[in-house]
């Protein structure tokens, strides 16, 4: 039987329809403001985080292989099938933002609206829900 930490997961899940419901209101009403743009700067480091930490834990939970970088984290997690495959070129790309949000965020454009900022929520609750799905599948084995 594996350690799955399920509260560390559930706080994680727990966090991304507010995420979600940020990223579409931004996507919604964009005008470019430094407000706007610090706020999407600081929804989409969180989506990343949330989707990094959550990869991290399902790993380490389900002994799969270990995971090299952020983007690998995406690849292990997918290969496993816990998530369906039109999820996966959204999600790599969301954590490629890693980097420039976090290292390189004196360059950030943040007048500009991010072209993942739209399509994030969805994808985001989409992810949460089939993470659900492969907790309770595991569960059920």
């Amino acid at each position: 039987m594996y350690y799955v930490d399920r509260k560390q997961i559930e706080a994680r899940l727990d966090s991304i329809p507010a995420l979600a419901e940020a990223l579409e209101a931004l996507a919604g009403d964009w005008q470019g403001s430094l407000l706007q743009g610090l706020a999407q700067e600081r929804a989409l480091h969180l989506a990343v985080e949330s989707v990094t930490d959550i990869g991290s834990y399902l790993i380490d939970a389900f002994i799969m292989r270990d995971a090299s970088s952020y983007e690998d984290i995406i690849d292990v997690i997918h290969g496993e099938r816990v998530f369906p495959d039109e999820l996966h070129e959204t999600l790599i790309a969301l954590v490629q933002l890693r980097k420039p949000l976090v290292q390189q965020y004196y360059d950030w454009p943040r007048a500009e609206l991010h072209p993942l900022t739209p399509v994030l929520p969805e994808t985001l609750l989409s992810f949460a829900q089939a993470v659900q799905r492969y907790l309770a599948a595991e569960a059920a084995n």
